[in-house]
């Protein structure tokens, strides 16, 4: 109960920053949108719809950690904390989105050009970097979970972008070479590319309830296996309900029921110092038929499969 009531308290402050964030990011989008009309950048505009998008995921990431505060139910035994990750993945999806819309208006401005005021792009846009100097800041200095962290590279991707319009502007102001707006918004769409790939691919492994990174499936058996009367681990799962907090369940035999409430107590200890693994379930059996003579090796077999120990004599 203490874990889950310090995940709500994160949650709130997470929910907190994320709303800042989306207050500041939405107010400077509709300055960059009338900077981009009264210089007729359409630069500016277009970084002003990218900071829009940013302005919807910092909403749906402020949203889901509201709904990851709620407390555990009848229906939802393990609480709403998951949601934190799945808006992780859709802010994800949106990011692939925002990088083909990008690639594609920069392909139609390298093909017609249009002109561009530099100085007032440079203006603008250095304003909108320490914009989202701010708002990183805000963000990076809070709690980090797959919804922040998303959340992040979306504002991360509106810095880049700033950092482009403004080079963007001084190489069009100094040289009056156009086709250089268009080739580094592709430079930055293939930066975001990258942080958003690797985002999304670990927010569905999340999903999936894949082994955490990190922690090795066969290394925790083992170190299960080796707490003095236990003969073997079996049916051992190990996911995360979500970014940060694991959970596992196994199967324990043991020589002698009498003595599971000492080694439940170490098997907790054990999990929770070594691998950072607080929820744990574990359910004692009693190794029937076994040579007491062997030291057991664990052997990990997939629910629902036929049940098979290794010995060692």
């Amino acid at each position: 109960m203490a874990s889950h009531a310090s995940h709500q308290n994160h949650a709130h402050g997470a929910g907190r920053t994320l709303l800042i964030a989306l207050s500041i990011t939405l107010g400077y989008a509709l300055v960059e949108f009338v900077g981009g009309r009264i210089f007729g950048s359409l630069a500016l505009m277009s970084d002003a719809g990218h900071m829009l998008s940013d302005s919807l995921a910092l909403g749906l990431a402020a949203f889901a950690a509201w709904v990851a505060a709620r407390p555990a139910g009848d229906r939802h035994s393990y609480g709403f904390a998951r949601a934190e990750v799945v808006a992780a993945f859709v802010n994800g999806l949106a990011m692939l989105l925002i990088v083909v819309l990008i690639v594609v208006e920069a392909v139609a401005r390298l093909l017609e050009p249009r002109p561009v005021a530099g100085l007032g792009v440079m203006v603008v846009a250095f304003c909108g970097l320490l914009v989202n100097l701010g708002v990183v800041f805000l963000i990076g200095r809070g709690e980090r979970n797959l919804n922040t962290r998303a959340a992040l590279i979306h504002v991360v991707g509106d810095l880049v972008g700033s950092v482009a319009a403004i080079t963007a502007g001084a190489v069009i102001y100094f040289t009056g070479w156009q086709p250089i707006d268009a080739l580094l918004s592709m430079v930055i769409a293939l930066l975001i590319l990258a942080s958003t790939l690797r985002l999304s691919r670990e927010a569905l492994h999340v999903l999936m309830e894949g082994v955490p990174r990190g922690v090795s499936l066969e290394e925790v058996g083992q170190a299960l296996s080796q707490i003095e009367g236990v003969r073997a681990v079996h049916d051992l799962h190990v996911w995360n309900i979500s970014s940060g907090q694991v959970s596992l369940s196994a199967h324990v035999d043991m020589e002698d029921l009498a003595n599971w409430p000492v080694l439940l107590e170490a098997a907790r200890r054990m999990l929770k110092v070594r691998f950072g693994i607080a929820h744990v379930t574990l359910q004692p059996e009693v190794a029937g038929g076994i040579n007491p003579g062997y030291r057991a090796r664990v052997k990990i077999v997939p629910h629902g499969e036929e049940r098979r120990h290794e010995e060692a004599k």
